[in-house]
């Protein structure tokens, strides 16, 4: 694989640190900022807001930009929104440099997916897609708990200085690397944006997209309020919030692996399976989280069934938009980043009642029973329309 398409992998690796970090970081940017905890969660909220309206209107913008400039502007403009964000003292600042970092993640990941495939022979575009998106993966398991660490030695505002400048080496690749021209020939190739959104309207599309923003939403409440879940309910030292991190990211890779080998052909077994683990565990976990080692056994087991469960459904979305070619990632993105804004936001109301830091984990329960309520009878439609030949 070209070096160029690691540097955009590590771009994706920063990328997905910065949208995921803040559940680490949370009480003492709530702290410095003078909010609490529940309104510095909306934080996490305004990314996934800016990734739900960005995702699919930059993949429409961006089906004939010109790629090299086009990486490069979202690249900069995300490391721009993360250096004035670590150097604000204001909470609406800090808010409206998430929506801008997300919207240029968006638009940075609209243009990757093709660009990726372009460095490459065209027998080798699977693997460059999943060198590409394996920062994302990366990201839970070592940017999160390491912005964390960093946070808690050097304060939140180091941990945005560190995704800042893990951009630059891959500017300067995106420079060096990526061809001139422009994306313009994949998007005449292929349906007209008219018929792509189209898609849209298709009861199944739409079933699959609400379930994964239900349980994606699910999945943000609680991971969003794990520090103080930590260092309040288990009482333990603030050190411990990133060993938590990891296993949550770790239980999440070992998720996507398994279901990566279910969910073309058998997604009905995912879902009858995980999701009433999934549903069991949360409960358990609010019940339990006093107790570290069940805190973190139940954090490992909860990551895990969450990205089974999850990319399970994102698969199907991907196969229900199979006509809408250079949209359909877009609306597995919007779909997902629904779920993050909504949970988080969900969770935060919880934290003021007598709940208090186990409230999201309840809220996480309620939020999987919901799409179960919703998906089993309908699990026949979930199946239908599968085909090994939509992803390749």
């Amino acid at each position: 694989m070209p070096l160029p398409l690691y540097l955009l992998a590590l771009a994706v690796f920063a990328m997905g640190t910065s949208e995921f970090m803040l559940a680490g970081l949370l009480p003492d940017i709530a702290s410095e900022l003078d909010v609490t905890v529940g309104t510095a969660g909306v934080l996490t909220s305004a990314f996934a807001i800016g990734m739900i309206v960005g995702a699919p209107l930059v993949a429409a913008l961006a089906r004939d930009w010109p790629r090299r400039s086009s990486l490069l502007g979202f690249i900069l403009a995300f490391t721009a929104a993360h250096a004035v964000g670590a150097v604000t003292t204001s909470f609406p600042v800090l808010f409206a440099t998430r929506v801008v970092a997300a919207l240029a993640n968006a638009g940075f990941l609209a243009v990757a997916l093709t660009a990726a495939a372009t460095l490459v022979s065209p027998d080798k575009k699977g693997r460059a897609l999943a060198v590409l998106l394996s920062g994302t993966t990366m990201a839970t398991i070592a940017g999160v708990p390491g912005g964390s660490v960093l946070g808690t030695l050097l304060g939140w505002r180091a941990a945005f200085w560190a995704v800042a400048a893990l951009c630059l080496p891959a500017a300067l690749g995106i420079l060096k690397g990526i061809p001139t021209g422009r994306a313009q020939e994949e998007a005449t190739a292929g349906p007209a944006l008219r018929a792509e959104l189209a898609q849209l309207a298709r009861p199944r599309l739409i079933l699959v997209m609400l379930l994964g923003a239900l349980v994606n939403a699910a999945t943000f409440a609680s991971f969003t309020f794990l520090a103080p879940v930590v260092t309040d309910t288990a009482g333990l030292d603030e050190l411990w919030i990133s060993v938590v991190l990891v296993l949550f990211g770790a239980g999440s890779f070992v998720g996507v692996t398994v279901a990566g080998r279910l969910s073309d052909q058998r997604p009905g077994l995912v879902i009858a399976v995980g999701g009433p683990l999934l549903l069991l565990g949360w409960p358990v976990l609010a019940m339990l989280a006093d107790k570290p080692v069940a805190l973190f056994a139940l954090v490992f087991v909860q990551g895990a069934l969450s990205f089974a469960l999850g990319s399970t459904l994102i698969t199907r979305v991907l196969y229900e938009a199979i006509e809408a070619p250079t949209m359909a990632g877009s609306y597995a993105t919007a779909a997902l980043n629904v779920g993050a804004a909504a949970g988080p936001l969900i969770a935060a109301a919880t934290l003021s009642t007598t709940a208090g830091t186990h409230g999201p984990l309840w809220a996480s329960g309620l939020l999987v029973a919901v799409a179960l309520l919703i998906a089993f009878p309908l699990r026949t439609a979930i199946e239908a329309g599968r085909s090994t030949e939509v992803l390749r």
